[in-house]
Formats: C-alpha cells, structure tokens, sequence
C-alpha cells in the first residue's frame, strides 16, 4: 500500500535524483549503502536517528553531507518516512542543495526548506479553517509601506535611511519585541540603532497600522502569524505534529528567537530533532540571530546525542592552523565552545601575510599575486578578494581592470553603479559645467574642498554616521569619493574639477566593461557559506577589522568571527594584508588587525610568551613593481618628479610633447582589438591606453626593451611580446593568427 504517500496536508516535491550535469544517478542500492564513504563522526550523525541529536560541525567539514545521509539512511532503513521529515535552512539555495542530495540518496519526499517557505504554506493550508476568508496579500517589499508610515509621521527618508528603518523593523519582530518596548530593547542589547529609536518605534507603529489597515502582511508576519495560530489553535497544531514527527535545522547559529519559537510549536512536547551548526560562524546577530540556542541546547536536552565534525576536508593544514589559531584567542561563551578542526588535505604553501605602504599599493599587489596565480593555472573563478565593506571594492575593481584581470562583484553592485555614485557623479558633474555661478564653491579654491563642498549636499559628513546599517554604507562610498579628490590632487596638484570628473568617468568606463567569469569581489558577509582555491583577505587593519564601530566584547568577538569565516574560505592559497597608511606619501599610522598578533611573524599576543606558530612565512613588505622603484619616477622629457600612474606608465608629463609614433599607435589598437574578440574580454585586458601609448612611444626592438614599459608583466611578454615586437619591427600582418 502506498496511500500513506498522498495523506500529506502539504503538497510533496517530486523529482528523481540527477546529478550536476542533468544524467540520471542510481540511488545507493540499500540503507547501508547510504553510510559508504562517510567518516566515523558523519557515521555516528547519520546513524543517530533517535532522540535529540546536536551537531557540531566546522567549516569545511561535510555537514550538509552528514546530515543528508541521516535523513536519507532513516527512509532507507524504514525508520523514518519521507512525509514526515521537514528539514529547515536559511536559504532557497541551500534548501534546494539539500532536496537534490536527497533525491540522489533515494529520499525524494522528505521536505527541505526555509523557516519561512514551510510556514507559508502552513499559513496558507490553515488560514481558512484558523480565522476563516483568504490569507491576507503578502508585501513583495515592505518599504514603500515604512515610506508612508514615516510619512504619517512627519519623518522624511532618502532611500538608504528607509533601508535602515526597515531593517531595524524586521529585526524587531525577529526578537518579538513590538513597537512600544523597541527603545528599552535596544539600549538593553547595546545595539547600534541607525537613528533615534523613539522616532523608529513610531514609525514601526504606524507601519503595523497601515497593514491593519489594508488587510496586507510581511514576510517576518507569516512566522509571526504562524506561531500565533499554533499557540491558540490546538487541534491544529496536533494536526501539524502528525503530519511531521523528524526535524532537522541546518546553520543552527543563525536561528531567531522567533524562528526558535516556532521549532518548539512545530516539536511539542517531542524531542525528535537533529540541529547542526557552529557558534563560530555566527556573524549575523544584527538581524536577530543568536548562537544562544545551540550553545543551550544540552541543557534544554539533557539526553541529547552530541557529535563534533572536526575533520576539514576542505582546507589545507596550512590554513586550518591560521583558523584555530584565530580562535584560540577568542573570548565569551561562543569561544567556550570552539572546534578545534584537524585538515584531511595534503600540504600546501604558508598563508602570506603583506604589509603594504598605502591602500593603492595594496590593491596593484593583491593585483599581481592573482595575475601570477591566474598564469599558474588556479582559474580566476576560483579566487576571491574579501573586504569588511563594500566601499573598499573601488580601488580593487581598478586594480583588476589594470591588471587585465577579470572580476565579478558578489552581493553588491560595483562601485561606479551604486546609486549614491551616480547622483554624486551627477552632482560633482554639474558643479564641473557651472561650477563659477554655484554659491556652493564660492570661496572654495582646493579641489578636495570643492568635492567635500558637492558632496555634503549628498550626505557626506566629516565624522562618518554612527553603527553600521544603509546609511553608514553610504557615507563609505561617498568618502572613498572625497579619498579620491585627495589622491588625484596630490599626484596632480594643478588638477581642476573637470579634470577629476574626467578621471571618475575614465574609471567607470573601465570598470563597467563586459567580463567573462573572474575574480570574486565580495564582503566577508556575502562570503558565508562559499569557498575558493585562493583567499585574499585585504585591509585588515585596526578600525577596519575588528570595524570602528564595534565597542563590546560581544560585537568585537563577532568581529572575530567574520575574519574567521574569510580565512575558512580558503582551500589552498590565502593572503592577508594591510597597509601603513591610506594614500600614497601619507602617514604610516595604522596598525594591522589585534586578530593577527601571535599570528603573524613578529607578532606576540599581549602577556603571551614568545611567536604563536600561526604561520610559516615572514611578513612580506609589499612587494612588486611598485615598492622595487625606490628613486622618484621622472619625466624623461622635462625631468619632473612623476606621481601620476598614468604618468609614470608613460614616464612623461601629460603636458610633455609625446613622440609617440600615431601609426604605429593604431596598428597596435587594431591588434588589441583583434585579440579581445578573440579572447572574448574587453580590450583594456589585453593592454590599457596608456601602456599601447608607451609602447609607441618606446618603439622597443627586443623582450628586454618591452619588459620595461610599465603594464607589460611576465606574463603579457610571454603572451603577447612576439606579437607587438613583431609590430613594432613594421612586420604586415603581425599577430593576427597567434594563439596567445
């Protein structure tokens, strides 16, 4: 009989098992098939299906894998049926990850999900029997509603400070807390508010006003909704527990207590639940998550089966050491509970740590580590640089567009298409046309006073917002901006307004071109759950890493935590690195991240005795082209000392008669154009401007002449040096059949 399989109050997945490429994938052919392969500890979790079971598992060591198989050997050993299994996660991709596994493992009816997908349609399935009509319309977006609602206050917000308020709404009802107690909470949880939060409570007020009112709901009223119904209805939550009788909750960590109230409804007074995570990855507190439930959970279940995943399967010993290493240091209850991972890889080479003398120094060294890598053979897409906020992407998306090196952004647009750069470039624009009749610029004569002068009237401010949240990242772009005025006058002094637009839209051209699959740009947040063959870990200096903002224990060792999810990222090669100071010829003031010290070389911890054996290479101090050139880079027609990149990629003044051989110029620029299309990457890939416009002007007749023009590295000689030679020699037809 199978009519068990269509008894289900919710509609089933269905689906045979397929691998990656789309073939057909022969479940394991009984129950004890499901366990081959799997290590003693992932065993014991698949093989420990009765009572409450806690895993503990670290990064990179095959949690999802572990967990599938319980569900999987459970069906497949007749001890658990597939309707009455819900697995939880946070997100679509992993829950769709985990019905495919499951699939292929022969269990294709249990149901994987997220929190809020299942109690959708729960709420969906019991709204007419609970309270009677149609489910009330769910908001695709909330902020137009917040809009109204600040609106009705008399509280006006741009789109970042919108943002923010909704944020702060959504994590209220995470925590459940409502409206009226929202400032007592806040001050209690020491949290960052974005803005005053009486005025926040207000608004959140008026806003569960206007959803009354229009008979709407949001995505944090569906679990809010759903626990309510749950509590009052007991007829309907008996119905619910017969339906599903096994739970699992992946990335434990990360569970809201809203979302934890709901697993208690969902269990009763049953104790049949597998939950898995890692205090160590916690980094989302602010938007409700606590590890608190998981490191509770033996004291909620006394009884509870503990199993530890410690073997990394992902990361070499050489990185997994830098990992334990960082945690070793850490404090609170999260770091009482630490996993101490032991590699299952081979060797591989020593993180690199790099202090640098300047943040553009940084990027063009991070840079060329990743073109050197690219020409070893490790695939651009299988890098990735991390930063602590997504303003820092710019100088790294220059880099890379210099470097010929194509790149992708995660989780953030780039830095020129970001809204706020756009209305800023159109502002900064404007006062470069009519600049002479703005009030605004009277009396401002230095052109990092003109930009700071425009860009107030955007937000920008001299001290930065307080906490983190839209407004502050905001803020981050337009003083990378104001950064950039400084730099530009510095290498040019005479530069106008005008100039600097120029020069803002020469770097938005390059780096809105077209790429190919590159290099990954992308916060440590974004970064969560990912991995790559190569980690560069860039700007990790005091202020930025643990951020300025970051006052408490709490929110320091969370801080930790993030520099800890970066590192794991990594399965073979890392790189961490830091610079002295912002800009070029500036103040070496800063300090490489607390985080590393006993880590790196020629650090100690405070109070500690002797070098934490974190990693086996030295600092390196900043190496490449640039930081070999010790004398000032002069102009070869007037002599004059050299600060602009473009300048010295030429080695001449702008201003400074070129004798630059035009023909020989276009033969060349048709040549690039040749080889991009074939290559199919945007032409400043295969050579910049500037470095064909130093070419030509060179005329080099042999390898040696060509490695000496700037942007022509090891690895474009070997590509493309007998062709532009070949050019250069005035051959017909050069390079137009090369295989690069």
């Amino acid at each position: 009989m199978t009519a068990a399989t269509h008894s289900s109050l919710f509609p089933l997945d269905s689906g045979g098992g397929r691998s990656g490429d789309g073939q057909i994938v022969a479940p394991p052919r009984d129950a004890d098939a499901v366990l081959d392969g799997l290590d003693p500890e992932q065993r014991e979790v698949a093989t420990s299906l009765r009572g409450p079971v806690c895993v503990l598992a670290g990064a990179g060591t095959g949690k999802t894998r572990a967990i599938t198989h319980r569900i999987a050997y459970g069906v497949r050993a007749g001890i658990l049926q597939p309707a009455s299994v819900l697995a939880v996660t946070f997100t679509n991709r992993a829950a769709g990850e985990m019905r495919g596994r499951l699939r292929q493992l022969g269990a294709g009816g249990v149901q994987a999900r997220t929190f809020h997908a299942a109690a959708l349609r729960q709420l969906q399935f019991f709204w007419p029997k609970a309270v009677g009509g149609d489910l009330p319309r769910l908001l695709d977006r909330k902020a137009q509603l917040v809009a109204e609602a600040a609106a009705r206050c008399r509280v006006r917000l741009d789109r970042n400070e919108l943002r923010d308020v909704t944020s702060e709404i959504e994590w209220a009802k995470v925590t459940q807390t409502v409206p009226a107690d929202y400032p007592a909470v806040v001050a209690k949880s020491h949290r960052d508010a974005p803005r005053d939060p009486a005025e926040t409570a207000q608004i959140y007020g008026t806003y569960e006003q206007l959803k009354r009112d229009r008979s709407v709901i949001d995505f944090e009223d569906v679990l809010l909704l759903t626990v309510g119904i749950l509590q009052d209805r007991h007829d309907i939550a008996d119905q619910v527990r017969r339906q599903y009788q096994h739970f699992v909750v992946d990335e434990y960590q990360d569970v809201s207590p809203l979302q934890q109230r709901l697993l208690d409804l969902w269990l009763g007074e049953r104790e049949s639940l597998c939950v898995v995570g890692d205090a160590s990855q916690t980094i989302y507190s602010f938007t409700g998550a606590t590890p608190d439930h998981l490191l509770n959970f033996r004291t909620r279940h006394p009884n509870a089966t503990v199993v530890k995943l410690v073997r990394d399967y992902r990361s070499t010993p050489q990185v997994v050491r830098l990992a334990n290493g960082l945690l070793a240091q850490a404090r609170g209850r999260a770091a009482e509970h630490r996993l101490e991972l032991v590699s299952q890889r081979d060797p591989g080479p020593d993180p690199v740590c790099t202090e640098y003398g300047d943040e553009p120094a940084e990027a063009e060294g991070t840079a060329r580590r990743i073109r050197d890598l690219i020409a070893a053979g490790v695939p651009a897409g299988e890098i990735a640089v991390l930063y602590r906020v997504n303003a820092q992407s710019e100088v790294y998306e220059q880099a890379l567009a210099d470097a010929g090196v194509p790149y992708q952004l995660r989780g953030a647009e780039r830095f020129f298409e970001r809204q706020e750069v756009r209305e800023a470039g159109a502002a900064l624009r404007g006062a470069a046309r009519f600049g002479g009749n703005d009030a605004l610029l009277d009396d401002v004569e230095e052109l990092p006073a003109q930009v700071r002068a425009v860009l107030s009237t955007k937000g920008w401010t001299p001290e930065p917002p307080a906490g983190s949240g839209a407004v502050r990242d905001r803020w981050e772009s337009l003083a990378a901006l104001v950064r950039l005025a400084e730099d530009f006058v510095r290498a040019k002094p005479t530069a106008t307004l005008a100039d600097l637009v120029a020069e803002l839209d020469e770097r938005a051209a390059a780096q809105h071109a077209p790429t190919v699959q590159g290099v990954t740009l992308a916060s440590l947040h974004a970064a969560k759950g990912l991995e790559w063959d190569a980690v560069f870990l860039v700007g990790l200096t005091d202020g930025m890493m643990p951020i300025t903002y970051a006052r408490t224990e709490e929110q320091i060792e969370e801080e930790r935590r993030l520099l800890y999810v970066g590192v794991t990222r990594a399965r073979v090669h890392l790189s961490l690195s830091w610079a002295l100071s912002r800009a070029p010829g500036g103040r070496a003031s800063r300090r490489p991240t607390p985080f590393l010290n006993g880590l790196r070389p020629g650090s100690t911890v405070p109070g500690a005795r002797g070098v934490a054996a974190g990693m086996g290479s030295a600092v390196e101090r900043g190496g490449g082209a640039r930081r070999r050139q010790r004398g000032p880079a002069r102009c070869r027609v007037c002599g004059k000392t050299l600060t602009d990149a473009g300048e010295m990629k030429l080695m001449r003044c702008e201003d400074c008669p070129s004798d630059m051989d035009e023909a020989l110029y276009e033969r060349l620029r048709d040549w690039r154009a040749t080889q991009a299309e074939r290559l199919s990457q945007p032409a400043y890939c295969v050579f910049t401007d500037k470095t064909l416009m130093a070419i030509a002007e060179a005329v080099p007749a042999d390898a040696g002449e060509l490695a000496g023009i700037s942007g022509v590295g090891r690895r474009k000689l070997d590509r493309f040096g007998a062709d532009v030679l070949a050019i250069c020699a005035g051959e017909e037809g050069a390079g137009q059949d090369g295989d690069g």
